[in-house]
């Protein structure tokens, strides 16, 4: 009998599932059966990525943000409760799934009551600082709590001077075995035609994410070039349409989407760090447009226009004149690192 492994991604924007992907191709290649639990449209994501594997459905967090970037902090503080309810369920519902299934071992993405002492559980997170301005100290505790309630830590990300996440995924010190696993992305990168000047990427909680939409399509009605647009809107069927010099799909698979970065000039998107991970291994030119309040992608977006490598600013100040930074910056670079899956997952 193969050992099945629960994988379980926080939906939270599309990064944590698709981040997830080289995780579950991986545990297939190694003779394990991974068995799919999230919620919402990570969930739906991963069902269109892997029809034939199991999915079971977890409590939903339920966290959006808000229209002012500025109160984000605030609103977290207020669905603290709500947040606290949701990770209650989940162990409810991990203790219920190990009952009714035989599973060897569980990944949680980000999700904190997924685990159980019964079998393995890891973390796996790019944050062991998490920050939140001038109360990072204490969030970081708080996670960190949280992180060492489980038997391992993964960080996808090198451990050296030359990586990804920086102060977000570098501590000095941390009481759960941790595990630089490399950047995960689910892309290739080929060398092919370009057919596209811009792709515009975008995913992420409301209602910052329609925000953006909006804004971007407004600007994007001076710009000359070829456009693909897309929206990150998981639905059941994918629609495409077409706005003068602007194609838009509501959502892309795999596949077509790691032909389609491949074959564009230049993205924007957010500074999220699966992004981050995708458009490095694609060696792509970029322009960030952090999430209004999510210092994690603040930083990030400044971290790497700092660096040299990719251009940002804040979504309010974005206008088509921003774009002619790109030139000056080397964009992201791919890092040549392999992951020992047979010995990540000898865990199990």
């Amino acid at each position: 009998m193969k050992k099945k492994i629960l994988v379980a991604p926080l939906n939270w924007g599309l990064g944590h599932a698709t981040r997830c992907i080289p995780l579950i191709n991986a545990l297939i290649a190694e003779d394990f059966v991974p068995v799919i639990a999230s919620d919402g449209a990570v969930l739906t994501l991963l069902r269109k990525e892997f029809p034939d594997l199991s999915t079971l459905e977890l409590p939903s967090y339920n966290i959006t943000y808000t229209k002012n970037g500025k109160l984000f902090k605030l609103k977290l503080l207020k669905d603290l409760p709500k947040l606290l309810k949701a990770i209650k369920a989940e162990k409810k519902a991990i203790a219920s799934i190990l009952e009714h299934h035989t599973i060897s071992g569980i990944i949680s993405d980000n999700r904190f009551g997924v685990r159980n002492k019964k079998v393995p559980s890891v973390f796996m997170t790019h944050q062991l600082n998490v920050l939140s301005g001038n109360t990072t100290w204490f969030s970081t505790k708080i996670h960190q709590k949280i992180i060492e309630k489980f038997d391992a830590c993964w960080i996808p990300d090198t451990q050296g001077e030359i990586n990804l996440s920086g102060k977000l995924g570098h501590l000095k010190k941390i009481n759960v075995p941790t595990t630089y696993i490399g950047p995960l992305s689910r892309f290739t990168n080929t060398r092919i035609e370009i057919k596209h000047d811009l792709m515009v990427l975008i995913s992420g909680p409301e209602p910052q994410r329609t925000m953006l939409e909006e804004k971007l399509l407004h600007e994007l009605k001076g710009y000359s070039g070829k456009v693909l647009f897309v929206r990150g809107i998981m639905e059941k069927e994918q629609t495409i349409k077409t706005l003068g010099n602007i194609t838009i799909y509501n959502f892309m698979t795999s596949r077509l989407l790691e032909k389609s970065i491949n074959e564009s000039a230049l993205v924007i998107s957010r500074s999220g760090y699966t992004t981050v991970m995708d458009l490095a291994k694609l060696n792509k030119k970029a322009f960030f447009i952090p999430t209004p309040g999510q210092f994690e992608q603040e930083y990030l977006a400044k971290r790497f226009t700092e660096m040299d490598l990719v251009p940002s600013c804040k979504q309010k100040d974005f206008n088509l004149k921003k774009l002619d930074e790109v030139n000056a910056y080397e964009g992201l670079k791919a890092f040549d690192f392999k992951i020992d899956y047979t010995d990540l997952f000898s865990l199990f």
